[in-house]
């Protein structure tokens, strides 16, 4: 089987308006978390959210008009990648796009022009709240005419997608794609919806996310984006290519019992099998990136999880959305990079927020420069979807 590398990486998250903007926040430990100013919250109870500070770059006005933010958000991120990987990514490039929510925030505005004030819908709502468009729209942007798949796997749409992208190159099947997550979610029926499960913090200000905190109560909804550029090893190497990781193990499954809560088993599960998948074992694995969404049952099932794999080994862990909040897939494939380029540079970022502990899990509030390995990423979403993503360093 052939071997994948990642060469690229494109982001805007509440954190940056580039991945190496949100690189360098998450290493300082800088919260992307604040007053929602997106939606009016003064009479519910959920006032906070990671929210895109600016326009995102690569998108004309003319696109912003005609595509929901998901999308522009996802162009943005997969044209910063391709600069990124200093490469000009042949017709038959793969695009794969996970989302959860695609389209809604456009469908929620218009629903309101429409039945509020009387305007007629717009020609380009169909098309532009699709999540197959967020592929399909960067494909048509860069030329590009290989495999197309957007992903919905609820919070693990992002993770899903790169490891698909991962195991279509690996088998053959393309020589590069590109493939990540994006989410548009702050609308109001995102922030009631995800608010009347009982999943959101009621926090007030930036250390409402707190994954694995004793005071924890929730997650935080946040907006972006994640794009990689994947590549067969071979290929990346012979162009000159920066290598930044190797995917070397996937696994996704559904050991769901239950519409929203977590599944320790599923979990376990999950991470065994994308570790085998990689040809390691537990012990060669040096640093998990958590899904640490600060839910109180789900950050109390994934560290049963993890010790259970691990058992009573101190193994590093890092929780990134205690600084970007929960951008749904666009977290999944975030938190791949950043364990990709993490890997690269020797480094681990902090969890901030997290004063007093429960969960037995060795965190650090401040960043470790450190020579891991092998890394894993996880990602976990409602109906028992799980997913897991190994990485080694380059040359290791």
């Amino acid at each position: 089987m052939r071997r994948v590398v990642v060469t690229g990486v494109g982001a805007v998250t509440p954190l940056g308006l580039s991945f190496r903007r949100t690189w360098e926040a998450m290493k300082e430990g800088v919260s992307g978390i604040s007053r929602c100013s997106r939606v009016r919250v003064d009479d519910i109870p959920w006032k906070v959210a990671g929210e895109i500070k600016g326009s995102p770059p690569f998108v004309s006005q003319r696109e912003m008009n005609r595509l929901d933010p998901f999308i522009q958000y996802a162009l943005s991120s997969a044209v910063s990648a391709v600069e990124d990987a200093s490469v000009s990514p042949g017709a038959d490039t793969m695009v794969i796009i996970g989302s959860s929510r695609g389209g809604i925030t456009r469908i929620e505005d218009s629903l309101k022009a429409s039945l509020g004030e009387g305007r007629p819908l717009s020609a380009y709502l169909m098309p532009s709240t699709t999540i197959g468009m967020a592929p399909s729209y960067i494909a048509q942007r860069l030329r590009l005419r290989g495999y197309c798949l957007g992903v919905s796997n609820a919070c693990a749409s992002g993770t899903v997608a790169v490891g698909e992208a991962y195991r279509l190159i690996r088998d053959g099947y393309a020589d590069a794609a590109l493939a990540g997550g994006a989410e548009a979610p702050l609308c109001r029926l995102c922030l009631e919806g995800y608010g009347r499960t009982g999943a959101l913090s009621r926090g007030t200000d930036a250390t409402a996310s707190r994954p694995f905190d004793r005071a924890r109560d929730g997650f935080v909804l946040s907006e972006g984006a994640c794009i990689l550029m994947l590549e067969e090893m071979e290929a990346a190497l012979g162009r000159g290519a920066t290598v930044y990781a190797e995917i070397a193990g996937y696994a996704s499954i559904n050991e769901g019992t239950h519409q929203t809560a977590p599944s320790e088993t599923g979990e376990v599960e999950t991470i065994r099998l994308a570790i085998r998948d990689a040809g390691l074992s537990p012990e060669d694995i040096g640093m998990v990136n958590a899904h640490g969404t600060s839910t109180v049952q789900g950050d109390r099932t994934e560290a049963r999880a993890l010790r259970e794999v691990f058992g009573g080994r101190a193994v590093m862990v890092t929780a990134n959305k205690s600084m970007t909040g929960h951008m749904l897939a666009a977290s999944g494939a975030l938190e791949v990079a950043a364990t990709a380029v993490g890997l690269h540079e020797g480094v681990v970022p902090p969890t901030v927020n997290v004063s007093d502990p429960e969960c037995d899990l060795n965190l650090s509030g401040t960043l470790l420069r450190v020579k891991v390995d092998a890394a894993l990423s996880c990602s976990f979403g409602f109906g028992g979807i799980h997913a897991a993503v190994v990485l080694k360093r380059a040359g290791s």
